[in-house]
């Protein structure tokens, strides 16, 4: 069965290239001529002039917008909500150009030009409860970040503080270390420069503890929203609540991505050839969603490890003389297959 392209079933293309003040906008007709091209503001009165100019020209109508995650979230939310439909074009990694060959409505023009001859719409991510858990998760993320950095901090302090300091300290494990300084009383009769040595030790340590309690809070805003959205993915063996709310995260709503080798594919999961002479082997991808790629490694180690059935899998498989890298290669792809059917088909995939 033949497959038609977008531009056999559409008037216009609207491509825009999207920035934090302006986006520039192209309206290309579907034998892929530029009709118009015009730049508006960032907000709902340029969102309107925007409409109202693209309803003119044609019925029959997609926007492929760069950037549907970042500065064209706006502009994206605004108009599903009217129903319109978007096409999510990445941004590509541009060379450098010596001739200066490069300006917002040649991307917008290349943007609508590129959708044209799509065979499916790349719907953009969904909003509501996912932009909520993903503000969560990177606020997370974020908080874990500087309190590891402070840690470090922390500790090189240990091991180099004075020893009228770093005596009461040696030996000790990193959390000990953060909560014995955590509660240090500043001895002023002490020389000042110890002193103040102590006094930033402490508030290193304090910082710790700090960050670490909001990346619990976090932890459990993120949890209560994965129970309510998705709690059957907490059942899935060695799916928590973060690699549950990175999973959502990607996948965002049903049909978003067309099959179970598409998510694979998307996670890094799938099977690249990598073959060469009389050799006849495969490799893991390094593209993909980097984010989704972690959560499905962190799933099939939980289950190397902890897993019965995997154990038994994996020995099944040295016996036939599979090397360890090529049987972890084959969980991985299994189980981001088995984690997108999961996603489309539990609870109804609402």
């Amino acid at each position: 069965m033949q497959v038609s392209i977008v531009a056999e079933r559409v008037d216009v293309v609207i491509g825009v290239d999207t920035h934090k003040h302006t986006h520039t906008a192209a309206l290309v007709l579907a034998n892929g001529g530029i009709h118009q091209t015009l730049t508006v503001p960032t907000n709902p009165d340029g969102y309107t002039t925007l409409f109202n100019t693209v309803v003119e020209v044609g019925e029959r109508r997609v926007w492929s917008i760069e950037g549907c995650g970042s500065w064209g979230r706006g502009l994206t939310r605004w108009l599903v909500e009217r129903g319109e439909q978007v096409n999510e074009i990445e941004r590509p990694k541009r060379p450098k150009r010596r001739m200066g060959a490069k300006n917002d409505t040649i991307d917008a023009v290349r943007a609508a030009r590129e959708a044209l001859i799509l065979e499916r719409i790349n719907s953009p991510r969904a909003t509501g409860r996912r932009d909520a858990i993903a503000a969560a998760l990177l606020a997370r993320q974020s908080a874990i970040q500087a309190g590891t950095d402070s840690e470090r901090q922390l500790c090189a302090l240990a091991n180099t503080a004075p020893e009228v300091l770093a005596h009461k300290l040696r030996g000790h494990t990193t959390r000990s270390i953060v909560t014995t300084c955590a509660r240090w009383r500043i001895d002023h009769h002490h020389d000042p420069d110890i002193a103040s040595i102590a006094a930033t030790m402490r508030i290193l340590a304090r910082r710790v503890l700090v960050l670490r309690a909001e990346a619990a809070e976090l932890e459990r805003t993120i949890t209560a929203h994965i129970k309510t959205w998705r709690p059957d993915l907490l059942d899935v063996f060695g799916v928590g609540p973060i690699v549950a709310a990175m999973l959502l995260i990607v996948w965002s709503h049903p049909g978003r991505i067309h099959s179970p080798a598409a998510f694979a594919k998307l996670a890094g999961s799938a099977p690249i050839e990598a073959s060469t002479g009389l050799s006849d082997r495969h490799r893991l991808s390094r593209y993909g969603d980097r984010q989704l790629n972690r959560a499905i490694t962190t799933v099939t180690l939980t289950r190397i490890q902890h897993d019965t059935r995997t154990k038994t899998y994996i020995e099944r498989r040295r016996q036939q003389g599979k090397h360890y890298r090529d049987i972890r290669r084959c969980l991985k792809n299994y189980i981001a297959r088995e984690l997108f059917n999961i996603l489309e088909t539990g609870l109804d995939a609402t």
